[in-house]
């Protein structure tokens, strides 16, 4: 077993791993542990009662955090004429067509999110082998297939989370900053929670909603009381 350093080891000591907590408790916990020179981030990790190499138990969505992420997102865009420029004003980091993808081709990745209008998904697709690994493939099921760009830019600048259930039923996300009030931390992790529920696949059976654990970028994992989050 790996051995902790000194700052993990002095955050274990304040908590109980085999407790579980109240989300207050939790948030509370975390917050009082981070001690790192950072702003860390403060991650939910759920499982699931589901089997994703079916398909009709794949949980995959987008959901819009009430307090944001505090990540700046930087935004590509795949657009021309004036939905380009509708981007532009939207604040994406990179807009572009043929040129955005050699760029991309060329190594060029510093973006956190891809958008896409209709018309350019035949430049995109031929990046499918860059930009799918990397979860950043435009999907419409994530509205990142849009006419919309201008809306769907400001979305993902703003607070908007995508997840995906991962091979063993986990799906986690990034629900804040340990600078957050306690109060926006919890709001933000029950939108998480609501939003994977919401997103229950026809082929789960029995329990969903397994276990939930809350963690910080450098700190250890708290068991959360399920019915805490829900609702």
């Amino acid at each position: 077993m790996a051995k902790l350093g000194k700052r993990l080891t002095a955050a274990y000591e304040g908590v109980d791993r085999n407790n579980f907590y109240t989300l207050v408790e939790a948030v509370g916990l975390i917050k009082a542990n981070a001690k790192a020179k950072f702003d860390e981030t403060v991650e939910v990790a759920l499982n699931l009662g589901v089997d994703p190499r079916h398909a009709d138990q794949m949980v995959r969505g987008v959901v819009t955090l009430p307090h944001g992420t505090g990540k700046t997102v930087r935004v590509a865009v795949f657009a021309k004429g004036p939905k380009a420029d509708e981007a532009k004003e939207a604040g994406a980091e990179l807009v572009g067509a043929e040129d955005l993808m050699e760029l991309i081709q060329g190594g060029q990745m510093d973006f956190d999110r891809c958008i896409a209008t209709p018309d350019m998904m035949g430049v995109v697709g031929r990046l499918g082998k860059v930009l799918g690994p990397r979860g950043l493939m435009p999907n419409p099921k994530l509205g990142t297939v849009t006419m919309n760009v201008g809306e769907a830019v400001k979305a993902a600048k703003g607070g908007q989370v995508q997840f995906r259930v991962e091979k063993a039923g986990i799906v986690h996300g990034g629900v804040g900053r340990v600078s957050f009030s306690a109060e926006q931390i919890a709001e933000n992790i029950k939108a998480f929670v609501d939003a994977i529920n919401k997103a229950k696949p026809s082929g789960a059976k029995g329990v969903y909603l397994k276990k939930v654990s809350l963690s910080t970028t450098m700190g250890p994992g708290l068991k959360v009381q399920v019915s805490d989050v829900v609702g």
